[in-house]
């Protein structure tokens, strides 16, 4: 009884605003992926009608994607520190740094980057839904909240705590008939006043142990809509077909997978001005070796095609 009174209902109460805290963490931390994946989407699909306009024939799928990515990480973060300008990428600077979003997105360009430099064209249609799971449920800035505490786990033990907040106020409701029901052996019948007294005491400690039945639905029901609007998993779903279309859409629309030799590597420290410059990124792709090739073919072909009909008129 004393257990039911001073601490069951206590522990209750603690738990449950302890699990909203936390549940709360974890959904700000799982929406950050989810903004970054809806970043790379909108620059994805902004690029590709450009590149609709414009006929581009010859992309190489692995320096589209690190454009993209890197066009999307440098505007969302460094390129907003440094302008300071107002646009709907905008995020308090200070959530950044308590959740490691920064670092979190910075992790995700690189595992992304390597895995996609081994799909090949020749082998068909690569398996990016694989590849976009992976960089996400491996990214060890967006699976622990503050870099600590795994999401997973506490994810899964605060989905099994609606049924135990029913359970504790059962419990709890059962400890308070067993500490009243010795007292029932007090009663004595012949004494009318006597016996009316203990069973008030009863009745009142058998309402009072009800307390935590009801404590335990409420705490149930609250628990569950939290989980069901806040759900994680359902976000983290979304996540990954936002991105897996984005990729396999760039796949699509690129004409082969090859890295030019010079290409650097993704540096989240770079100089955003420089990064961004389309020029740049022009210019490490006019260096693959593939579109080298082929232009040099187009205009062989031309030169020859010229050579052959100035035969023909000259016979």
């Amino acid at each position: 009884m004393i257990f039911a009174n001073d601490l069951l209902m206590p522990m209750m109460v603690i738990g449950f605003f302890g699990a909203a805290i936390m549940r709360c963490l974890i959904w700000v931390t799982v929406k950050r992926e989810a903004w970054f994946a809806k970043a790379f989407e909108k620059r994805t699909y902004e690029y590709l009608h450009k590149t609709k306009r414009s006929k581009t024939k010859y992309t190489s799928y692995y320096v589209t994607t690190k454009m993209l990515l890197e066009k999307t990480y440098y505007e969302l973060f460094i390129m907003r520190s440094i302008l300071k300008r107002r646009n709907p990428d905008i995020i308090m600077d200070k959530s950044d740094r308590i959740f490691l979003v920064q670092q979190g997105c910075a992790r995700l360009v690189k595992d992304t980057l390597r895995h996609i430099q081994f799909f090949r064209h020749e082998h068909g249609k690569p398996n990016t839904f694989d590849a976009s799971v992976q960089v996400f449920e491996k990214n060890p800035q967006f699976n622990a909240v503050f870099g600590y505490l795994p999401v997973g786990t506490f994810n899964e033990v605060i989905n099994l705590l609606p049924g135990i907040f029913i359970v504790g106020g059962i419990f709890g409701t059962f400890l308070g008939i067993m500490g009243a029901l010795p007292e029932l052996g007090a009663m004595d019948l012949a004494d009318i006043d006597k016996t009316k007294q203990v069973m008030d005491n009863f009745l009142v400690k058998m309402s009072y142990s009800m307390i935590t039945s009801i404590l335990g639905i409420i705490l149930n029901i609250a628990m569950t809509f939290m989980n069901a609007f806040m759900n994680p998993n359902k976000v983290f779903v979304d996540i990954v077909e936002r991105y897996n279309n984005s990729l396999e859409t760039l796949w699509t629309s690129c004409s082969d997978n090859l890295m030019p030799d010079e290409i650097p590597d993704f540096d989240e420290h770079k100089d955003p001005l420089e990064a961004l410059a389309e020029d740049s990124v022009n210019k490490e792709y006019m260096k693959s070796k593939y579109y080298t090739d082929n232009v040099m073919d187009r205009e062989s072909d031309k030169i020859q095609k010229i050579v052959e009909n100035n035969k023909d008129k000259a016979a």
